[in-house]
């Protein structure tokens, strides 16, 4: 099923022409897995982990085994509506949880890997998660938070010691045929955390109508995916909006295999022969890892690529890589732009159009976005205002779990403010020009100072913290940290990497400081507010 004619060659003209024909009754499972039974021995993930264990599975495989295990949490106790979070990095239990979830008509909490103790325990508290699956890198974990999480009931290990075979032992144990819950479109599918710049992550609620919503977007940012012989891949982990909104439910959804890699850190060289090795046609792949690639000489002949097209998101991409892809990849990157919010909402399709490098895009079609001012006014071409996507459309969120008052201030009258400055070119392009908040925008990663303050704090030796983003080549920023610290304490390197790993240890390895700047004194608003404007300008006097 494609929404748009790849016969089309005017990227205005299709935006024009297209009309959303959303289902009211929809439920991910079925669109994504359900549909393709007609050829069940059709690949549906192929799978390698670190030690070059291989495997691949089939659509056929997916059915039986989410059926089996949408059986095991019923029996088990999860219910409609229940959040059940997934702690599992790229393998084969992660998709067969996501699609029993949401033929359960529960709600999916897919949670980082990497997230310590603390960023765990928020989440799963504030989510009043009733079960989790997790490996043996969390399990341990998980078992010491339980007391503390009265709304956590239930937890199933894979791979996991004595708990080796827990997860495979219920589907065993479970029927293969499962009447899937008649959801309607507007029904919630999975809650997201997203950082913000103030206090702690908020959860934002998205239905299962968005699955649909994401496909323009990604049929374009694909060159209008899938062709015969398509391949999907993506290092994003699945925890993640790119992972899995922009990379796994579309590839599913179009009877296309992806590669899953559980591999741990990302290796240029280890994922350029993973490209080669499986063909892989079709990627995104988030600028920082672009530009790691990119160290890699003469990389389409050596690995044999033959990818076709290439999306990527998550921090601007810039000229100098759009360049480096022509050159070295044969092929036009497309930047793609979007939020968990509102996601898949702008971006190219180097098929039909001559991107602009450093530009965003064009709204795809189906979605409308602007750039508004204070009072939610269209600004005149080339002024600079906020970026705002218009609510009637299928990837608007519902809201931000538990905090209706969070929601309604992203919102003026029917415009989504998203944070972002931009403004609009003579020819529609949109072009990004920063944050109008302290987000950090780290690797493909959105940071809020917030959680990891709270988190600095915590050591004995810090009094007072401040958490900026600061530019960098590699990942377009990193998280730097200004510190007061107690009496009785000295500025040292020791000092610094001893408050890193605390907070690595608490929350996660993309969001401890890889920089400490001791201070005394942070810069205070009247009413007690750290002024991070006023420490990114000293980072920019510095340069």
């Amino acid at each position: 099923m494609r929404l748009i004619d790849p016969a089309m060659s005017d990227f205005d003209a299709i935006r024009s022409d297209f009309r959303w024909s959303i289902p009211k009754r929809l439920n991910i499972a079925c669109q994504v897995c359900e549909r393709h039974q007609s050829d069940p021995g059709r690949i549906a993930v192929f799978y390698e982990n670190a030690e070059g264990v291989t495997a691949s599975y089939t659509f056929g495989q997916l059915k039986s085994w989410s059926d089996k295990f949408a059986n095991s949490l019923t029996a088990l106790g999860v219910s409609r509506s229940d959040r059940v979070a997934i702690v599992l990095s790229q393998r084969i239990e992660t998709v067969i949880a996501h699609l029993a979830i949401y033929k359960l008509g529960a709600v999916a909490l897919p949670l980082a890997i990497l997230f310590g103790p603390e960023a765990l325990e928020y989440r799963l508290r504030d989510s009043a998660a009733r079960a989790v699956i997790t490996d043996a890198s969390r399990y341990d974990t998980l078992i010491d938070l339980m007391p503390e999480l009265p709304d956590l009931k239930i937890l199933i290990g894979c791979n996991t010691g004595d708990k080796s075979n827990e997860f495979w032992q219920l589907l065993d144990k479970s029927s293969d045929k499962f009447l899937i819950v008649d959801t309607s479109a507007d029904d919630p599918a999975c809650l997201i955390y997203t950082s913000g710049t103030t206090g702690p992550p908020k959860g934002a609620l998205v239905a299962h109508r968005a699955v649909i919503g994401n496909f323009t977007g990604f049929e374009m940012s694909q060159n209008f995916f899938p062709q015969a012989g398509d391949v999907f891949w993506t290092p994003a982990d699945w925890a993640w909006t790119g992972g899995l909104w922009d990379a796994l439910l579309p590839s599913l959804n179009y009877g296309m295999p992806v590669l899953a890699y559980e591999g741990g850190r990302f290796d240029p060289e280890r994922m350029c022969a993973l490209i080669g090795k499986y063909s892989v046609t079709n990627a995104f792949i988030p600028p920082t890892a672009l530009k790691m690639l990119r160290a890699i000489p003469d990389i389409k002949q050596r690995y044999k690529i033959k990818l076709r097209a290439v999306m990527s998101a998550g921090e601007q991409v810039g000229a100098e890589l759009i360049y480096w892809g022509r050159e070295a990849l044969g092929i036009t990157i497309n930047e793609m732009w979007g939020q968990t919010e509102f996601n898949y909402l702008v971006g190219n399709c180097s098929a039909i159009m001559d991107p602009r490098p450093g530009s965003m895009g064009k709204p795809y079609p189906g979605h409308h976005v602007d750039v508004i001012d204070d009072e939610g006014q269209v600004v005149a071409t080339g002024e600079q205002g906020e970026l705002a996507a218009w609510g009637d459309d299928p990837v608007r969120f519902l809201g931000y779990w538990n905090n209706q008052a969070a929601t309604d201030a992203m919102f003026s009258g029917n415009w989504f403010r998203t944070g972002d400055v931009g403004y609009r070119d003579e020819d529609g392009f949109l072009w990004f020009v920063g944050r109008n908040d302290d987000v950090i925008s780290s690797a493909g990663y959105r940071i809020g100072p917030g959680e990891i303050e709270d988190s600095l704090i915590k050591h004995p030796a810090v009094l007072q913290a401040a958490v900026i983003g600061k530019p960098d080549e590699l990942r377009g920023q990193i998280v730097k940290a200004y510190i007061v610290l107690s009496a009785g304490y000295e500025p040292s390197d020791m000092l610094s990497k001893d408050i890193q790993q605390s907070v690595r240890n608490r929350l996660s390895a993309h969001e401890y400081p890889r920089e400490i700047e001791f201070t005394t004194e942070l810069p205070m608003t009247t009413t007690g507010k750290v002024r991070r404007i006023e420490l990114r300008e000293r980072e920019e006097n510095k340069s």
